[in-house]
């Protein structure tokens, strides 16, 4: 029986090494599916498809009372026409460092009032670059205990594991899908001083793609609703 017990121990001693192990070079057992089942995830995704939800219902009102014929509504497209762009600029730097500015309800919204396309989308695209490398520089040069103050220990955990398993795919997806918290893996990167060049370049490209897709719908919808 003694030997019996001591084999077991062994066999629990060698499985927790062997997890350990994993921990260590981020291989936890959490799959990317889990990423969707944490209470900061969940939230995001709410709040995102509760945003989506009172945008149509607004592009409905204002369809349906003809409220794009009013002149207030020919006054903001004059000014955003005329001033916007900084706006846009300067907004989407900082919903790049973590500030909630909704960034991609932003380019909708500036589409929806005439803006024009090509020039909205790489500056929203530019500016919101700026902000995730603003990020990724002061984690990288700062480190941990800055990040600590702008992440929650738990969540920065959560993602840093994921990194480790997923790396760049994960950064993309979350750059491809607007309610995701991109701006949290500029600090991962940072963090863990991964290559400046791939993190611009994935930082650019799916804002570029997203924020094309929402100038478009902007646009449509604003001709849908006779504001432009």
């Amino acid at each position: 029986m003694n030997g019996l017990s001591l084999v077991n121990r062994l066999r629990v001693q060698a499985v927790n090494k062997d997890n350990d192990a994993k921990i260590d070079r981020g291989e936890s057992s959490k799959s990317f599916s889990d990423l969707f089942r944490t209470s900061w995830m969940k939230s995001s995704i709410i709040i995102g498809a509760i945003l989506v939800v009172l945008g149509l219902i607004m592009l409905l009102l204002f369809r349906s009372l003809g409220i794009g014929k009013l002149q207030l509504f020919s006054d903001v497209k004059a000014y955003v026409a005329e001033y916007g762009l900084v706006g846009i600029f300067f907004a989407t730097v900082l919903a790049g460092t973590v500030v909630p500015l909704g960034s991609p309800a932003l380019v909708a919204a500036a589409a929806l009032f005439g803006m024009p396309l090509i020039p909205l989308i790489l500056t929203a695209t530019t500016g919101f670059t700026i902000g995730m490398t603003v990020n990724y520089g002061l984690a990288h040069y700062l480190g941990r205990p800055y990040v600590a103050k702008k992440v929650a220990a738990g969540k920065l955990e959560e993602v840093t594991h994921l990194w480790s398993r997923w790396g760049w795919i994960l950064y993309t997806i979350f750059g491809l899908v607007p309610v995701l918290p991109v701006e949290l893996l500029s600090f991962v990167c940072g963090l863990l001083k991964t290559r400046l060049d791939v993190f611009l370049i994935l930082s650019f490209l799916p804002r570029l793609v997203v924020f094309t897709i929402l100038a478009v719908f902007g646009e449509q919808a604003g001709i849908w609703v006779g504001i432009i």
